[in-house]
């Protein structure tokens, strides 16, 4: 009963008023696409998973079903209920839709040719037929060296793991990384045919904690829900009124061709247990208290707090602008241009050389 207790106070914790913060976000979405970008309607790339189908509705809800465009974009790794549910959420929100399988786009750029290749270079029978994935090990069992390990299936069923070296880590990760690109290449094709902006769809934890591709899926003109912990986009899928089997599907990554979750593939805990810890730690909770309402102990909360510290230094470089050798003033990175003359180093050493003297 008191463990129970404890799981109903750290998800009050997180409890939001669903129905004004639906009016927030679709006033934002008004006001971003037709004020700011001055666009006519939204692009969203939909998975079948939480997420995107919480963005889709938002969107609807904001512009009208006539102004959102869905796109579906799997590939031969996909789930089978990557399609099914994402042609159902399609369905329900009734808005148009494009189904396009980017299988031969991804071979043409060698996605899995390069994939393989690193894989083979620690198991050398990894072939034809053979599934795999890449996973981390868990935060909860003890203090682990955060090495990953990739896990092959063989045609008849059976399973290797094996730890990744750096440099065959790094190419399985580069390669898999050309399925978010390319479908965000895809996505902006659409966008700019229709005049529509380009959606993003992370929540508060992938924003926060650097779960997305440079100019992949980190790519975008807005993100509707990157300031949702994901605990609150499930109550906001509710309100919505979602289809239940995208309510109940399980976080997925839906990225390589053994079935995984976001959890053993990069956050090593459970997103709810997550959820509670980026809250504590955004709001300076002590680990000993988070962990009381998690019914975890100290020292796992602990690890959870220096593996958030950690995931932001390391993914900071995913979410910096090009960087420039001095700042462009006229043109602001907030949309707006500046109409005045501005003086920079560089201008001051031109009126210099141009008029023989110098800049006052």
């Amino acid at each position: 009963m008191e463990a129970k207790t404890q799981r109903t106070l750290a998800w009050n914790v997180l409890q939001i008023d669903c129905a004004a913060e639906s009016q927030r976000i679709q006033a934002t979405i008004q006001q971003c696409v037709h004020e700011k970008l001055k666009r006519r309607g939204v692009v969203v790339a939909l998975s079948g998973g939480i997420d995107s189908s919480v963005v889709g509705a938002l969107c609807v809800r904001a512009l009208g079903p006539e102004r959102v465009f869905g796109l579906l974009l799997p590939e031969k790794d996909s789930s089978p209920q990557t399609l099914l549910l994402s042609r159902m959420i399609v369905e329900h929100l009734s808005i148009p839709a494009e189904y396009h399988d980017i299988t031969d786009l991804l071979a043409t750029a060698g996605c899995y040719k390069y994939r393989d290749e690193a894989i083979r270079s620690v198991i050398a029978d990894y072939g034809a037929g053979y599934k795999c994935k890449i996973v981390l090990p868990s935060l909860l069992e003890r203090e682990n060296l955060r090495v990953f390990s990739v896990v092959v299936e063989s045609p008849a069923g059976v399973q290797t793991r094996a730890r990744l070296p750096v440099q065959a880590y790094l190419q399985v990760v580069a390669a898999t990384n050309f399925k978010q690109r390319v479908r965000k290449m895809l996505e902006y094709f659409h966008a700019d045919r229709l005049h529509y902006a380009v959606t993003g769809t992370p929540n508060r934890q992938e924003y926060d904690q650097g779960f997305f591709v440079k100019f992949g899926d980190g790519s975008a003109d807005l993100k509707p829900i990157a300031h949702l912990y994901k605990t609150q986009v499930y109550q906001m899928a509710e309100y919505l009124g979602l289809p239940r089997e995208i309510r109940e599907r399980p976080p997925t990554t839906d990225t390589y061709s053994m079935p995984q979750d976001q959890e053993e593939f990069y956050f090593s805990v459970p997103y709810h247990v997550l959820d509670l810890c980026l809250y504590g730690r955004n709001h300076g909770m002590p680990a000993e208290e988070a962990a009381r309402l998690l019914s975890l102990e100290t020292v796992q909360v602990e690890r959870i707090y220096k593996d958030i510290d950690a995931k932001r230094r390391t993914t900071r470089y995913q979410h910096l602008p090009p960087l420039l050798v001095e700042p462009v003033d006229e043109i602001r990175s907030d949309g707006a241009q500046e109409t005045g003359p501005v003086q920079t180093r560089a201008t001051v050493g031109m009126k210099e050389r141009i008029c023989g003297g110098s800049a006052s």
